[in-house]
């Protein structure tokens, strides 16, 4: 199995932002021309209309990008690795030193706890994008951000690990099990690792921020609010800046960002303070002169015969003791190679002042010279300094809640360790999804609530009689077609690609919190479910044995007996796939709160739309497919199937271009291309149109602007003219039942096998 994301969506999280130029991640691929001896590049479409839309995110991760080819097995390939021999591999590499980047006291353990950190720690809630899956810390702008100054270095002293397990370890699970072995060696207790992260072979389109400069932090509105769906405080940090908000040494402040963007990024204030203090335990860090006057270009602007690396330092002897990464420089504890109680100790037995590093950065040491000889230095023998904090470790000691939790650990070591243990696997897999997804034996057995559980199947799966004589009572329960397409898709459409959560698995759409989304439409959706949750109890009681059908199969089932018949009724007859397997969850076993980031703003596959989306109706359309992991054609066609299904929230009328609603039909393409209709602006609301008739000025049609977009938009006109074509009927009916199918079984993982 690609353990990972689905197909097309590789094994990353992804983001959009449709104000960038349309395909500005592929520039490299841009055709080139000379003339008059000089090299031409052709300018994008986006250059000279930067507004359109922009359709790339649905074409990212083409298998053409992948060298690994069509049939490789990322899941067989990884059950052939020894883990044990792996991880001793990796064990041994901490302590054997290169002469080209030496490690801090012998051990590249802090710099490899680091380099996994950084890869996962991308995450976010909002949309469910970043993270450790697909080793995007290999590409731009990852690889070049400033918060990941000198980890190109990291993966290269990794590359010998690489090259001699080959496909059988992904660069992803690579990473952040390295981080794992790093904590190991140095003494502490992990829960485990789980593979699964599939590689990705080029950058995603993400929307980092809306600055133009690294650094920047034009993402903030009113007292400090925090556009969505970012997480972290400025362009090109993972979280915030150490120093404090935009510098400014106030721990309490800095504690306000700390819990915004860690709360972002999926974690409490008490995984927040495990996860720092149990981080800043190891290593140190690097501001021995100032960035700006030795370091050179990044790893993305670097020239070709630095081969990759960036950040080449001109200072002293460019690594060891000369080596710059944040600015701030020193290390927390007297033995960071080891899992101690330091940390802790250090920030509350000491009284703290502010300083700078040879950097110029702000940081902080014990008053009145105390403890200055405590930290052996990382490569001078014989130099000792004193310890450090940064303004963000200050908030643990300041803010009266993380100081609550810092206490109870520094009292109680052992409950520490195991909060850093639970936080730190939370943090390393909280992007790979569920644990259907996890390959190898090395994760723990328990589960936990951020894994979004649904219980083990402990019954007999009903077969293809059964199936047969479900849909049948479930056409005769009075429900209209439109009605359970319409559940069905709720269910179905609520996954999401970047992060494997949702889908209509679990039955969660019978739950808190998407019971009662908006887009749901929560009075017809309960009156649906309850008519169904008859339907199948009266079913189940004439099952024979121990046979059962979970709501979670029926609604899905129910979807496609509906399919059926609306393709019948046009004349076509079909079967839409469907396998058994749904089991159904309870509401002790979801996280409301964490399932609300979930929610749709918009949903342009049921015309709704919200005053609270981010983006406009088109744009949301393709974040709402990229999530969905659809290509163009795909989306294409489920728009205009949902339309002529008359699948709308609440029934509204806007796209449904058809005589007959609720028969599955091509005729939201064909009328939506006739040149007998005009369109213009709805005099009472500007984000509906109205089509007349272009002869008598009779009205035809009212739309929004995610259905006429289908014939504006030349890329889009363009698939659209397919489906509407005299003799792509059939075509269109199966290719809807095909796109249909593979929504409905996003979250099938068990079927998601290649």
């Amino acid at each position: 199995m690609n353990a990972k994301k689905i197909p097309v969506l590789s094994a990353v999280a992804l983001a959009v932002t449709m104000a960038m130029s349309a395909g500005s991640a592929h520039a490299q691929d841009k055709p080139s021309y000379h003339h008059n001896g000089a090299m031409q590049e052709a300018k994008e479409n986006s250059f000279w209309w930067p507004n359109r839309l922009n359709l790339e995110p649905l074409r990212q991760h083409s298998p053409e990008s992948n060298p690994m080819g069509e049939d490789f097995d990322y899941a067989e390939a990884f059950s052939q690795v020894d883990l044990e021999q792996l991880k001793k591999d990796i064990e041994t590499l901490m302590t054997t030193e290169q002469d080209w980047w030496p490690a801090d006291w012998g051990h590249y353990g802090p710099f490899f706890i680091r380099m996994a950190w950084h890869g996962v720690g991308t995450y976010r809630v909002q949309d469910g994008r970043g993270g450790g899956s697909g080793g995007q810390q290999r590409f731009e702008p990852l690889n070049s951000w400033p918060d990941n100054v000198s980890l190109d270095k990291a993966r290269r002293l990794l590359w010998p690990i690489k090259q001699k397990y080959g496909r059988s370890i992904s660069w992803g699970d690579l990473m952040t099990l390295t981080g794992n072995v790093a904590l190991e060696s140095m003494g502490f207790k992990t829960l485990g690792f789980a593979g699964g992260r599939v590689d990705a072979w080029e950058p995603d389109i993400v929307y980092w921020g809306p600055e133009s400069e690294w650094l920047g932090d034009k993402r903030y509105k009113g007292d400090r609010e925090l556009e969505n769906p970012l997480a972290a405080v400025q362009m090109g940090l993972i979280y915030v800046n150490p120093e404090g908000p935009n510098g400014n040494p106030d721990p309490l402040l800095a504690a306000k960002d700390i819990r915004d963007t860690f709360a972002r990024m999926a974690m409490n204030d008490e995984e927040t303070v495990a996860l720092i203090a149990g981080g800043h335990t190891f290593g140190k860090a690097h501001g021995a002169h100032s960035p700006e006057e030795c370091l050179e270009a990044e790893p993305a602007a670097a020239p070709v015969e630095q081969q990759g690396l960036g950040w080449k330092n001109n200072c002293g002897k460019g690594n060891a003791e000369d080596t710059i990464t944040s600015g701030l420089e020193g290390a927390w504890s007297a033995a960071p190679t080891q899992w101690t109680m330091q940390y802790l100790n250090n920030l509350f037995n000491f009284e703290w002042e502010q300083t700078r590093s040879p950097a110029g950065a702000i940081q902080w040491i014990p008053k009145d010279g105390q403890a200055s000889n405590l930290v052996p230095d990382a490569h001078v023998e014989g130099k000792r300094s004193a310890p450090i904090m940064f303004t963000t470790d200050l908030s643990l000691k300041f803010d009266p809640e993380y100081r609550k939790i810092a206490k109870r650990f520094q009292e109680n070591p052992e409950e520490f360790e195991q909060a850093f243990a639970r936080a730190w696997f939370k943090l390393t897999h909280r992007d790979l999804g569920p644990k259907a997804v996890y390959l190898g034996d090395d994760a723990p057995q328990q589960d936990f609530l951020w894994q979004d559980p649904i219980p083990e199947i402990d019954y007999t799966l009903i077969d293809d009689n059964d199936v047969a004589e479900l849909k049948a009572r479930i056409l005769d329960s009075g429900l209209t077609v439109s009605e359970l397409v319409r559940t069905a898709w709720a269910a179905a459409s609520s996954f999401r690609a970047t992060d494997l959560r949702g889908g209509a698995n679990g039955a969660r759409i019978a739950l808190e919190p998407q019971l009662n989304w908006e887009a749901n439409n929560p009075e017809e959706l309960k009156r649906v479910l309850a008519t169904l949750k008859d339907v199948r109890a009266d079913f189940n009681d004439d099952l024979s044995g121990d046979k059962q059908v979970s709501l979670a199969d029926t609604i899905v089932l129910a979807g496609a007996a509906a399919i059926e018949k609306a393709a019948a009724d046009g004349g076509y007859e079909v079967s839409v796939p469907f396998v058994p397997g749904r089991n159904d969850t309870t509401q002790e076993l979801t996280d409301v709160h964490s399932f609300s980031f979930l929610e749709p703003t918009a949903d342009a596959f049921r015309n709704y739309y919200s005053d609270e989306s981010r983006l406009n109706p088109a744009q949301m359309m393709v974040d709402k497919a990229n999530t969905l992991d659809l290509t163009v054609p795909e989306m294409t066609v489920l728009i205009g199937g949902l339309r002529a299904l008359d699948a709308n929230y609440k029934g509204l009328d806007h796209g449904v271009f058809t005589d007959q609603p609720g028969t599955l039909s091509n005729d939201f393409f064909v009328n939506l291309l006739s040149m007998d209709t005009e369109w213009s602006k709805s005099e009472n609301d500007e984000s509906i149109f109205v089509g007349r008739d272009r002869n008598t000025g009779e009205q035809k049609y009212t739309a929004t602007t995610v259905d006429l977009i289908f014939g504006s938009n030349s890329e889009l006109r363009a698939v659209a003219e397919v489906y509407a074509l005299d003799d792509s009927k059939e075509k269109f009916v199966n290719d809807f039942v095909q796109a249909w199918t593979k929504v409905m079984q996003l979250d099938r993982f068990d079927l998601n096998k290649s």
